[in-house]
Formats: C-alpha cells, structure tokens, sequence
C-alpha cells in the first residue's frame, strides 16, 4: 500500500507547490496592486448597458450578432489547430474536407458582409 501512495507524491508536491505559488501571486497583486476604483472602471463595458436596469428595457442587438460572429469563426480557429497537426495522417480525403468546411465558413462570411452584419454604426 505504502508503494502505492508514493507513486502519488510527485503529484501531491506539484499540487503544493502550484497551491504556494498561485496564493502568493494573488495574494502579492491585492498587496501591491493600487485599489482606488473610480466611476468609470465601475461602469459596465460588456455589454453596451447597465445590467441592473429595467428588464424591458430595449437594447441593441448588434451586441449578441457580434458575439454570435466572434463565436463561429473562434470554433473556426479551434478545428484549424487539430487538423494541422494530423494533416500527415489524414491524407487527401481531410485536406479537401476542411477546404470544403472553409469554403462554407467563408461564404457564411461573405453573405454576412453582405447583409451588413459587420457594420457598426
């Protein structure tokens, strides 16, 4: 048994050591770090209105289209990585696959460039 948990020390250390180091940096920016907020860091900068408003309050949709874009070509971004690693195993067949995958992607692009998506008042 005692075999057993000490095949887990290194694990266990780093585990410590990562606890040590992550409590100091925290602990070292609230420190050291200058904590005089003033109005304009309070404000809300996400979402283009104050999030505890009316909640019939209308709003700009533009700000939820522009997240939706951002979050179609990031998932973009995130099949491009694997797909070079693996292109010497896949052959020809993943090649034109994640060609075809783009060329979607980019009409999708195209057409949403088109409809004025992408213009910002």
């Amino acid at each position: 048994m005692e075999n057993y948990l000490a095949d887990y020390l290194p694990i266990a250390v780093l585990l410590g050591i990562a606890a040590v180091v992550s409590l100091a940096l925290v602990i070292g920016a609230f420190i050291i770090g200058n904590q005089k907020p003033d109005i304009e860091k309070l404000t809300s900068y996400e979402c283009g209105f104050d999030a505890f408003d009316d909640s019939r309050k209308p709003f700009d949709v533009r700000f939820y289209l522009v997240a939706i874009l951002f979050i179609i070509f990031d998932l973009e971004v995130a099949f491009l990585f694997p797909w070079a690693v693996a292109l010497g195993g896949i052959g020809m067949f993943g090649f034109w696959s994640m060609m075809i995958f783009l060329g979607v992607l980019t009409v999708g692009f195209a057409y949403e460039w088109k409809k004025g998506a992408l213009e910002w008042e």
